[in-house]
């Protein structure tokens, strides 16, 4: 029996073609004004991100791989006087938006949507203009699709050890980018295809330069599949749902309603968040609940701690369970580090995750003395926390709901404030304001690459 019959002997919707042709008759209109608002907050978070990443040791190693294989240099790597091709500077920008961890996060699934979509789309944008009205109605498309098709598959696929944010990211990125190059329903379809035998990312590199390489090879992969698929290539049109296609063969879950029910109506691309603090986001509730404490403590009562235990949800040990980490990769994956800076230093910016902070004694030293219980009962967002002081005093706090959760979003202010403080260190403040307005601006734009340049240094701008 050939894989079309036995397809349809199994009553698989046709899943591929029906979010292909969605995103093809995607119209700016056909998207809700708060979720535009929503796909604009993704868009700006995600250019501060891009720029307090570029300075990083990570972008510098990629991009002197990168370099002498670049083609034509009129993409911008933002934040950095260098340009790049645009698949190349597609992959820079999806390194350096990830690798602080500061990035943006779909909740329910984990998955940084704005790495692979946004950054394909602006390096493209620099080759092939747009405006920034349709480059949003783009983004909002890819990120809506790559987080349908990860809620199809997910938790099965990223308990696999795949890493979600690159899997289904280069689906986003597709879909973003044929979107904005205008591929009919054919294409598109092509264009998925294309993109799901180029999905990838393993969480062992947790910890690692090698996972902000996920989003970033996302973005490049996802807009070279639309290139392709505009160019003729072609590739199967079931690739999401045939029995030898993605969702088959990378997971035991295939939910098929998760990614064809209520298109249009119901958007996973509102329920967009954006991270307080620059490390693994089920350690936040720790983060949150302990710089809590610091001020009610004091910092000398804070030196005077002798324990702290924490109850938490099952992943925060899963994923950050890491008790002695010796770099700032592996200290955003270690919930006792994560603990133990807030608590001394009241901090859970990038400035928390250096090597020099990673290693400080008096960091090391109360990390030292913190232990991490697992409670299945616990939300992920929630967390307790009981520290005892050397007078045998105990002070508790208990984290409902922690600051950047669904219940309690980051406001727009929030979100300037930690643009500008990781922008800021990376270009300077008047960089970092003409930036921020730029990205703001994003829909009145006549060309959205206005944002890329915007992003470069004073002194190499010209």
């Amino acid at each position: 029996m050939n894989a079309h019959h036995q397809e349809a002997d199994l009553g698989i919707p046709k899943v591929t073609a029906t979010l292909a042709d969605w995103i093809v008759g995607l119209q700016a209109d056909d998207i809700p004004a708060e979720v535009r608002r929503e796909g604009l907050r993704t868009f700006v978070n995600w250019v501060g991100c891009a720029v307090g990443g570029a300075r990083h040791e990570t972008a510098d190693a990629a991009l002197r791989a990168f370099t002498p294989f670049s083609g034509q240099q009129v993409s911008t790597v933002l934040g950095r006087p260098e340009r790049l091709d645009p698949a190349h500077a597609a992959l820079m920008n999806g390194i350096t938006s990830h690798v602080l961890d500061y990035d943006d996060t779909h909740l329910r699934t984990i998955l940084h949507p704005a790495g692979p979509v946004a950054s394909a789309l602006l390096a493209l944008a620099e080759m092939r203009p747009v405006s920034g009205a349709d480059l949003l109605t783009a983004l909002v498309a890819g990120v809506e699709t790559e987080c349908r098709i990860a809620n199809a598959i997910y938790p099965d696929h990223y308990d696999r050890g795949w890493h979600i944010t690159g899997t289904a990211g280069v689906f986003g990125a597709a879909a973003a980018v044929g979107r904005m190059i205008g591929l009919d329903a054919q294409r598109m379809r092509w264009a998925l295809g294309l993109a799901a035998s180029q999905s990838s990312g393993l969480r062992e590199m947790f910890g690692t330069m090698t996972k902000s390489f996920h989003p970033g090879i996302a973005a490049r992969n996802g807009m070279m599949a639309a290139l392709m698929a505009e160019a003729g290539y072609d590739s199967s049109e079931r690739a999401l749902e045939a029995p030898r296609g993605f969702a088959h063969v990378m997971s035991d879950k295939q939910d098929w309603a998760e990614i064809l029910d209520g298109l249009g109506t119901h958007w996973e691309a509102a329920t967009n968040s954006y991270k307080p603090f620059a490390c693994g986001i089920v350690i936040h509730p720790a983060i949150d609940g302990c710089i809590q404490l610091r001020d009610e403590l004091g910092a000398e009562k804070v030196g005077q701690i002798a324990a702290v235990r924490l109850r938490a949800h099952p992943l925060v040990l899963e994923l950050t369970g890491r008790k002695t980490p010796k770099t700032e990769l592996e200290g955003k994956f270690s919930v006792y580090h994560c603990a133990s800076v807030a608590l001394l230093h009241g901090d859970g910016a990038p400035t928390a995750f250096t090597d020099e902070i990673v290693n400080d004694a008096a960091v090391v030293a109360l990390r030292g003395l913190i232990e991490v219980e697992a409670n299945p009962d616990c939300h992920s967002a929630s967390v307790d926390i009981e520290v005892t002081l050397k007078d045998g005093s105990t002070h508790t706090k208990h984290v409902e709901r922690a600051i950047g959760s669904a219940e309690k979003p980051l406001t727009d202010a929030q979100l300037d404030r930690k643009f500008t403080d990781q922008a800021a260190l990376v270009v300077g403040p008047e960089v970092t304001e003409r930036l921020r307005a730029v990205a703001w601006a994003l829909e009145s734009l006549d060309d959205a690459s206005e944002v890329a340049r915007a992003s470069v240094p004073d002194s190499v701008a010209g």
